[in-house]
């Protein structure tokens, strides 16, 4: 009995020792401060635990090893391997995983995007590694909700959609700075380097407030790299199995008490594929060269970028000596650009910003020649003063637009004035809410006054792991055709505009939802719900249908809406699982005359996925993305035209795969896996570009003939994707530190 009664007791003080073991340890942040609520797990015995008000912890273990997973929100989760006899940890930091997320797009001043009134979408440079593009046009479709538009099938000019709207309803800037615009809306996209940015800002819904004309569906903001912040010198080169051939260079230097940066992008595809059939190019031929110098001292900072492309598409025997004739079919886009931009600050209160570009394009398309030459100028001076519960803020602008072009709607250079002021409060009400009210007025020296006033509404948790946000605001956009519509000028039909144009106007609200969830096992997930809404007055629609050859502009006599929702899905584990999933639904429509339809090209669900892993020893990482696009409708010839009225569901998947050792990376994949191309009958008549063979009625609509018996013409405005395949690709990238 007594034998008995001592092996019970050994095993008894044995399981005790096993299970009763206690670590204890203290978590705090950067700055030293004590996290209270952090969450403690230990993944051996499915223990867990949350830290006090002082960050000390203590939790059950077992002896040998134990893995404890500790997590807190706005923090990367951290895994610890620890020996349950270690009975004291000390201290254990965490890193602020939002410390480098400061936006600047929704107020002109550096805040935390989790504290901005404004809903802010932040995408820094790391996210766009997930497949190689050649151009930032092409890399952004990666972001939900947003998609880019090719406008001709021919030379793969395109411009970028937010939620269902027109490409020419969003602003791009480079560092808040309205570069790419008018003229380069449709054709400077292409030529802005990944390898330059340093983040992405998107605000979906207008702007105008503080950015004014263009700004009506959105902005998307492309801030570049600080010299202080990049390596020495890196470069990054890949080619694909299309044969195309990117290289990106970089270097910073310095210059007595100046920091630079300067880079180098070349990009040359000169390889015809015509894989689907139809005589011409799949993809356009583009050669060109993006030259990028910024330098930065104490006050100022001035970057300069000059760009030149040459790139043509058509039929497949085409080149340069056929350029403008009637006997090879070819569209031939010869563009360059210089801008120059930067920002003084004049003291911790007042900058000046600043900008200059000049366009030059000389293009053909089939024989209508298009040669335009526009220069912007802009300065714009704000002002902000913190208050004790208010943060004011004060700007005025002024932007000179001079455009010319060969068109019979330019009739002589067309030179714009747009003086603006503008004047923000941000209101706080404690920790947890705050109110930003704000309205602008510009005086257009064509259109006259313009008032656009906005208002928005947060409300945060304590801990702030649930944000609410309200959004109310009016956009105008004032429209040139020739440069923001492409199909104007391809293919054969004749633009006629029935009235003099005046300029869009809309108003948006907005009303997000943004919740951080953590789990015991150190995945954090963070959800992210919108639900918009868009009405446009003046709405200008491309009218296809009236008569099939013709292009018909006019205002909308009646409204355009634009609602929907979007979700966005976003985890990160700590063992190195990212998931990243969005989708956009959206009901985009034309009311006129108690009728309603819907617009060519906006499709009513769009989604994006990206799913990574990293793996060690070695280092690996995977990348699965893609992008989802439901049907469209499509602008066809009439009603005998045999096209789809509708595009296909479109899913484009790339896999990455990524070996990262010392200074370098490899990386490797496949692009567009499962071959995904549009109809081979797209262009309509491709084989009679110059439509020799097409018989034209007195009002000049196509009559049907037994050579041409669906009563078409040449069009390649009959375009949804690129018509580029399944290809693969492989690259490098080296640094210095």
């Amino acid at each position: 009995m007594i034998v008995k009664y001592n092996i019970i007791s050994v095993l008894f003080f044995l399981i005790s020792n096993i299970t009763l073991a206690q670590i204890k340890g203290v978590i705090k942040d950067q700055d030293q401060n004590h996290l209270f609520g952090a969450t403690v797990y230990n993944t051996i015995n499915n223990k867990s635990t949350i830290t006090n008000e002082e960050g000390i912890f203590s939790i059950d273990a077992i002896n040998g090893q134990n893995k404890l997973v500790i997590s807190y929100v706005g923090y990367t989760p951290r895994v610890v391997n620890v020996d349950g006899n270690n009975k004291d940890l000390g201290t254990i930091v965490l890193e602020n995983n939002s410390l480098d997320e400061v936006v600047i797009s929704g107020t002109l001043r550096q805040v935390s995007k989790l504290k901005s009134a404004i809903q802010v979408e932040l995408y820094t440079s790391d996210f766009f590694r997930a497949t190689p593009k050649a151009s930032f046009f092409e890399a952004i479709e990666g972001i939900n909700g947003i998609r880019p538009q090719l406008n001709c099938n021919v030379c793969n000019t395109g411009d970028i959609h937010i939620n269902g709207q027109e490409g020419a309803n969003t602003m791009v800037l480079i560092d808040g700075l309205p570069l790419v615009s008018g003229l380069s809306t449709v054709y400077g996209l292409s030529g802005i380097p990944q390898s330059l940015i340093k983040q992405v800002e998107v605000i979906k819904g207008p702007a105008s407030t503080l950015y004014g004309s263009e700004a009506i569906g959105g902005i998307i903001n492309l801030i570049t790299k600080l010299p202080e912040n990049v390596h020495r010198f890196n470069i990054e080169s890949y080619t694909t199995s299309w044969g195309e051939l990117n290289l990106d260079l970089g270097a910073k230097y310095k210059l007595k008490n100046a920091l630079g940066l300067i880079g180098v992008n070349y990009f040359n595809y000169s390889n015809p594929i015509d894989s689907n059939g139809d005589g011409f190019t799949d993809l356009t031929l583009q050669h060109r060269i993006s030259i990028f110098n910024k330098i930065k001292t104490k006050k100022n900072s001035v970057a300069f970028r000059y760009f030149y492309e040459d790139r043509w598409g058509g039929e497949m025997n085409w080149n340069s000596k056929y350029r403008g004739g009637n006997e090879v079919y070819g569209e031939s886009i010869y563009t360059s650009r210089i801008e120059a931009f930067g920002k003084y600050d004049v003291s911790k209160d007042l900058f000046l910003q600043y900008s200059l570009n000049n366009h030059d394009q000389n293009s053909v398309y089939g024989t209508t020649s298009y040669n335009a030459l526009q220069t912007i100028g802009f300065i714009q001076a704000v002002y902000s003063k913190k208050l004790k519960t208010h943060t004011l803020l004060f700007g005025a602008s002024f932007r000179y637009t001079s455009y010319d072009d060969n068109t019979p709607a330019t009739a002589e250079k067309e030179i714009t004035s747009l003086p603006g002021i503008f004047i923000q409060n941000e209101w706080s009400f404690g920790n947890s809410q705050t109110l930003l009210s704000g309205i602008r007025y510009d005086k257009n020296s064509i259109y006259g006054d313009i008032w656009t006033p906005r208002l928005n509404y947060k409300w945060a948790s304590k801990d702030e792991s649930s944000v609410v946000r309200l959004g109310f605001g009016t956009g105008y956009r004032v429209v040139n055709v020739f440069t923001e519509d492409h199909a104007a000028l391809t293919g054969a039909r004749d633009v006629i505009f029935t009235e003099a144009i005046l300029p869009e106007k809309s108003w948006n609200i907005n009303i997000n939802w943004n919740q951080k969830l953590y789990s015991k096992y150190g995945t954090i997930f963070d959800l992210d719900l919108s639900v918009f809404k868009t009405e446009f007055s003046n709405r200008i629609f491309p009218d296809y249908d009236t008569n099939p050859n013709q292009i018909i502009y006019s205002n909308l006599d009646g409204k355009s809406v634009s609602q929907g929702v979007t979700l966005n899905i976003n985890s990160v584990s700590a063992n190195g699982l990212k998931i990243n999933m969005g989708a956009t639904f959206i009901d985009s429509k034309i009311i006129q005359n108690n009728e309603t339809e819907y617009p060519f090209l906006t499709e009513k669900i769009s989604g994006n996925y990206r799913v990574s892993y990293t793996i060690y020893n070695p280092k690996i990482t995977f990348d699965l993305s893609g992008t989802i696009i439901g049907p469209m409708k499509l602008p066809l010839l009439g009603a005998l035209d045999s096209r789809d009225p509708y595009s296909p569901v479109i899913n484009i998947m790339n896999l990455q795969a990524t070996y990262s050792f010392k200074e370098f990376e490899i990386y490797t994949g496949i692009k567009n896996i499962f071959n995904f191309k549009p109809a081979a009958n797209s262009i309509a008549r491709a084989f009679d570009p110059f439509d020799k063979a097409v018989s034209f009625g007195t009002n000049g609509q196509v009559i049907a003939t037994p050579n041409n018996p669906n009563a078409l013409s040449f069009d390649p405005s009959y375009v949804y994707y690129s018509n580029q395949g399944i290809n693969g690709f492989f690259g490098i990238r080296f640094h210095i530190k």
